[in-house]
């Protein structure tokens, strides 16, 4: 079952609408890979179950200079591809002092990162724009509350004149839809249960429109939050809270939630945060964070994947891990090859800071450490955040009629273990016209043969797909 997260906006905000144009329900656009992550598209299916997979950390890729005083690092935003340079760039936080210090890192490979200069404004929040014909706004920053900037170089920076910032908390994340060309700021704002998730979108990074609130904690969150706090506090192998765990202060809300494009859909990765103890003399909590998965077709209505299990969990002490307790999730995925990267911030204590004559200071007994937060970075199989499984028991899945875009057929289906995934080809009739050979073994990019008729015969026309798959887990399917 899908638990779809209320997504009600407020009243003097602008609704988004991103519905299909000319009354197409279902299209299937050449290239695109059509996952599994909701029932769009989907006619009927049979003996399959939907299972979400988690991604597999590597640990941290960037970790704080050791000569330095206590701090950590901290990031918001994706690495950006250069082009023009064939490379990744990285504008990392350094918080080893009062404000956060930035520095750009580089690599080519995108695990062995070179610090370099630091630019002459500090932002967590920006896309590379490739595709601006100006040279000069293809780095592009968000500042909210205060506005927009833009930079040729990534070093020096010009706020935007006349464009107003959006309204926000202390948390943004921000992220480019190349697909529309549309700019997603999401901003830390007030809902229910406490921190909540406002959305802002521009097509030309001048004009943006405030969607308001479209993601909050509710009470199922609260539910599976307690059990979460439960499971945590009876663990002796994750790190205990410095403060004493109070039910009256549990709570579970969102602190912060990068959104992208992925394919056809919108992919929404909630730092959940789990307030489990009082801070003395201070109006924030301990807690920790779990990151999870969600998504959605129109930035509005949001489902809920795994039963609201994580999609990155906290590490246990002694794993040498730095995402101990504070998880600041992914802002978007890099693609590499058949794989999904994603870097986050992996912090080790939130606890143990105490307020004092207005300022938050290490409490008796608590001794902030230099290595305490680094750049971490988690992998998944491309298109593998939800897979359909079939058991022995064979089962299928069956596609709504669309027009057929290309002559080719693909599939991402793992077969390793002695299962097999077929495919028919269904005309307007609803009769089968063609036939496929077996897929077995694990398939990222299997080409359907065909061992009777061809779908090619039927590009243009209106069909549909039937998958029939055993001992499989089938991710995704498209047409090249």
């Amino acid at each position: 079952m899908f638990l779809v997260a209320d997504a009600a906006r407020a009243e003097d905000v602008s609704p988004l609408d991103l519905r299909p144009h000319g009354g197409v329900l279902f299209e299937i656009p050449r290239g695109q890979r059509q996952l599994f992550l909701d029932d769009y598209g989907i006619a009927e299916v049979g003996a399959l179950r939907r299972t979400m997979h988690t991604a597999v950390k590597k640990g941290a890729v960037i970790r704080p200079d050791p000569r330095q005083p206590t701090g950590g690092l901290q990031i918001r935003c994706a690495p950006l591809w250069i082009p023009q340079q064939k490379s990744y760039r990285f504008l990392v936080a350094d918080t080893a002092g009062p404000t956060s210090l930035f520095r750009w890192f580089s690599s080519g490979d995108g695990l062995h990162w070179l610090p370099g200069r630091q630019p002459d404004m500090g932002t967590y929040t920006l896309v590379y724009d490739e595709h601006d014909p100006d040279p000069q706004r293809r780095y592009k920053a968000a500042l909210p509350p205060r506005g927009f900037a833009v930079s040729a170089d990534g070093n020096h920076w010009h706020m935007l004149p006349d464009v107003p910032g959006v309204p926000c908390g202390d948390e943004a994340n921000f992220s480019y839809d190349s697909q529309s060309g549309r700019f997603l700021l999401t901003v830390k704002i007030g809902g229910p249960h406490g921190r909540s998730v406002g959305l802002a979108t521009s097509e030309d990074f001048q004009n943006w429109t405030n969607h308001g609130l479209i993601f909050h904690a509710d009470d199922e969150d609260q539910k599976v939050g307690r059990q979460a706090i439960a499971g945590r506090l009876a663990d002796p192998s994750f790190l205990p809270p410095y403060n004493k765990p109070d039910p009256a202060v549990f709570n579970v809300d969102v602190y912060n939630m990068g959104i992208f494009r992925y394919e056809g859909l919108y992919i929404g990765m909630p730092s959940m945060y789990h307030a489990i103890s009082p801070v003395p003399s201070y109006s924030n909590t301990e807690g920790f964070h779990l990151v999870h998965l969600a998504s959605s077709r129109d930035l509005k209505q949001w489902i809920r994947h795994g039963d609201r299990r994580p999609f990155i969990a906290s590490s246990r002490i002694g794993s040498g891990a730095y995402d101990l307790t504070q998880i600041l999730g992914p802002s978007d995925a890099v693609r590499r090859g058949d794989e999904l990267w994603f870097y986050y911030t992996g912090i080790k204590y939130r606890g143990g800071m105490v307020m004092k004559d207005g300022k938050r200071v290490p409490g008796p007994g608590f001794k902030p450490e230099r290595d305490s937060g680094a750049v971490c970075l988690a992998v998944l199989r491309r298109d593998g955040f939800v897979s359909l499984d079939a058991t022995d028991t064979p089962g299928f899945v069956q596609t709504q009629s669309f027009t057929v875009p290309g002559s080719q057929l693909m599939v991402n289906v793992d077969a390793s273990q002695g299962g097999h995934l077929r495919a028919e080809i269904l005309n307007a009739a609803g009769q089968v016209v063609a036939r496929s050979e077996r897929l077995t073994g694990d398939q990222l990019r299997g080409p359907v043969r065909w061992t009777e008729g061809d779908i090619a015969d039927l590009k243009g026309q209106a069909a549909s797909l039937r998958f029939a798959l055993r001992n499989a887990r089938f991710y995704s399917y498209w047409f090249e």
